[in-house]
C-alpha cells in the first residue's frame, strides 16, 4: 500500500551573494547537510536590475560535484577548460559533471527589460566517482519533454519518469529525478517516487498544500530550529519542502495556482569536506585539490 510522504522541514531561501557579486537567494547549503543528501545546494536568482547579476561567476573551479543550471528568463553564457562554450536560454538546462576537476565561467544576461532567471543545483558524487572524467551535457527547451497527468498537473520532465515520459538527462548516478512541476487551481498532483531517496520540492510561485494533512510541520521535531516561518498549511513562493519517507508525493491547490521543482536523489551517507566549490571526503583530499589549483594541474588532460 502507498505510502505518502509527508512534509519533515520547511523553510524560506535567503539573500546570498556570489560569484563577483551576483545577488541571490539560498535555499539550501552547507549547513543543511546531509539532510538533503545527495544535493549539496540550491540557488534561485531572479532579477531586472543588472547591477543584481552582470558580474557573474567568472572562472572557478569544481571538483567532486555535478552542477545543473536550470533557466527560466534570460540567458546565461558559459565557457569551460573542456573548450564547451555556449548559451543557455529560457527552459534550457546545462548539466555539468565536474569529477576529477573542471574550471568554467557561467555570465548571466538579461532578456528585454533585464529580467534573468532560473536555479543552480549541486549534487554531490560517491567517493568512487569523485574523480570521474568530467562531462558536460546541455538540453535545450524542445529537448525537454512535458507530461500530462490525469490529475490536471503540467510537468517538464528534465531527469526522471512522469506519466510514461522520460527526461533526456539519464545515467546519472546518484539516480536523480528533476521536475518541473505546474498545478492549475483546484487540481492535484501525485507522484511516485523512490522509498529510499531524498526528496524535496521549492516553490517558484503561487501555492500549494505540500502536506496530505495540509500541516507543513507535520513531522518537525520541536525546537528544531529549522523553521523561520509562523504555521500556515500552505506552503508560497521561495519556500523549500523537504520531505520525509515513504513512495508517493501529494500535492494540491485550492485558489491559487503553484509551480514547483521536485528533486529526489538516492542519498551517500558518506563524509563530506567542502570548501568553496569543491566537495571531496576527507580534509587531505580537499588540500589536495587546492595545492593543484594553485599548481595548474587541477584538470586532468585538459586542453586548456
Amino acid at each position: 500500500m502507498a505510502e505518502t510522504r509527508r512534509i519533515e522541514k520547511v523553510w524560506k531561501s535567503r539573500p546570498t551573494v556570489e560569484g563577483a557579486g551576483v545577488r541571490l537567494k539560498r535555499a539550501f547549503g552547507f549547513q543543511e547537510v546531509p539532510q538533503l543528501d545527495p544535493f549539496l545546494l540550491l540557488d534561485a536568482f531572479r532579477s531586472k536590475d543588472p547591477a543584481d547579476y552582470e558580474a557573474g561567476f567568472p572562472w572557478h573551479p569544481h571538483r567532486g560535484i555535478e552542477t545543473i543550471t536550470y533557466v527560466l528568463a534570460g540567458e546565461v553564457e558559459h565557457q569551460d577548460s573542456l573548450e564547451n562554450r555556449g548559451v543557455i536560454s529560457a527552459g534550457d538546462v546545462q548539466w555539468m559533471t565536474a569529477g576529477s576537476g573542471i574550471i568554467h565561467q557561467e555570465m548571466p544576461r538579461g532578456e528585454r527589460g533585464g529580467l534573468v532567471g532560473g536555479f543552480q543545483l549541486w549534487a554531490n558524487l560517491p567517493a568512487k566517482q569523485k574523480m570521474m572524467e568530467p562531462r558536460y551535457r546541455e538540453v535545450k527547451a524542445a529537448g525537454i519533454p512535458q507530461a500530462k497527468t490525469k490529475d490536471g498537473a503540467t510537468v517538464r520532465v528534465i531527469c526522471g519518469e512522469v506519466a510514461g515520459v522520460r527526461g533526456p538527462v539519464r545515467e546519472i548516478v546518484t539516480d536523480p529525478e528533476l521536475l518541473d512541476v505546474s498545478v492549475p487551481a483546484g487540481k492535484s498532483f501525485a507522484h511516485r517516487v523512490k522509498p529510499g531517496h531524498n526528496i524535496f520540492a521549492y516553490v517558484v510561485e503561487g501555492e500549494g498544500y505540500f502536506d496530505p494533512g495540509r500541516d507543513p510541520y507535520a513531522r518537525e521535531a520541536a525546537g528544531s530550529g529549522w523553521s523561520d516561518l509562523a504555521r500556515p498549511c500552505v506552503c508560497g513562493a521561495d519556500t523549500l519542502v523537504l520531505f520525509g519517507p515513504g513512495d508517493t508525493v501529494e500535492v494540491t491547490t485550492e485558489g491559487k495556482p503553484v509551480r514547483f521543482l521536485l528533486a529526489s536523489g538516492k542519498p551517500l551517507r558518506e563524509p563530506v569536506a567542502w570548501y568553496g566549490p569543491i566537495v571531496m571526503n576527507t580534509k587531505d583530499e580537499l588540500r589536495t585539490a587546492f595545492r593543484e589549483f594553485e599548481a595548474g594541474t587541477f584538470v586532468k588532460g585538459s586542453r586548456r
